[in-house]
């Protein structure tokens, strides 16, 4: 396919679909593009990778979801081969999930189904030349840490907040100080932060609302 920067063509491809109209319509594409040969095509991963046998490809287009072998045991599969074809996943599963996951199986792209074809070109393009081509993922979103605190401790958090004092607190919730100090430790703990500052930082970068969600209106009850 390459040697160094410069690209052999026609690319030598393989499309592995369950629907042979998706196949189908990737020949027409490629036989009018001319920088694509279309040589092996299959129903499944397992059929392909006979094929790989006696065939040599330069990339393959798979899809995700097909019997025997879908695309991931596919992509796990030829991660055990030497010299294998960059895979493009050619699928109409949207999920960032299926994008990573196909990521971390050393796919080169993630192509939609419901963009236009002739787009695909331009990924399988990019891929030969040594790119790879993946949507955007977000990342996940991570619990807030205020979310491990009992009630108790995001009423206390939120007293915290005011600038309240220990003796303060201990007044206005009616317990005594080393009660109030007792769960200051706690909270500490939870949130891993080193004294009140931090922990009243990250309770208002994280937003206050995750703690307060849980306070009891009659805060006396909590203790």
């Amino acid at each position: 396919m390459s040697d160094g920067n410069k690209i052999s063509y026609p690319v030598r491809v393989g499309v592995v679909d369950k629907n042979p109209l998706i196949v189908r319509g990737l020949r027409s594409l490629f036989d009018e593009d001319g920088r694509f040969d279309l040589v092996a095509a299959a129903t499944d991963g397992a059929r392909l990778l006979d094929g790989l046998e006696i065939l040599s490809l330069d990339v393959v287009i798979t899809g995700w979801v097909m019997p025997y072998c879908n695309g991931r045991e596919l992509l796990e599969a030829l991660s055990e081969r030497k010299d294998s074809p960059k895979i493009i996943v050619y699928t109409g599963d949207l999920s960032d999930a299926v994008a990573k996951e196909a990521m971390d199986l050393g796919a080169r792209a993630y192509f939609s189904k419901s963009e236009p074809p002739e787009r695909l070109l331009h990924v399988l393009d990019s891929v030969v030349r040594g790119s790879m081509v993946f949507p955007f993922m977000a990342k996940p979103r991570e619990e807030s840490l205020l979310l491990q605190l009992t009630r108790k401790e995001s009423l206390l958090l939120d007293k915290l907040s005011l600038g309240m004092t220990n003796q303060e607190m201990a007044e206005v919730l009616m317990v005594s100080p080393n009660t109030v100090k007792f769960h200051l430790r706690n909270i500490y703990s939870k949130l891993n932060v080193r004294n009140r500052a931090e922990a009243v930082a990250l309770y208002y970068n994280e937003g206050s609302g995750a703690a307060s969600a849980s306070v009891n209106s009659r805060e006396e009850s909590l203790f």
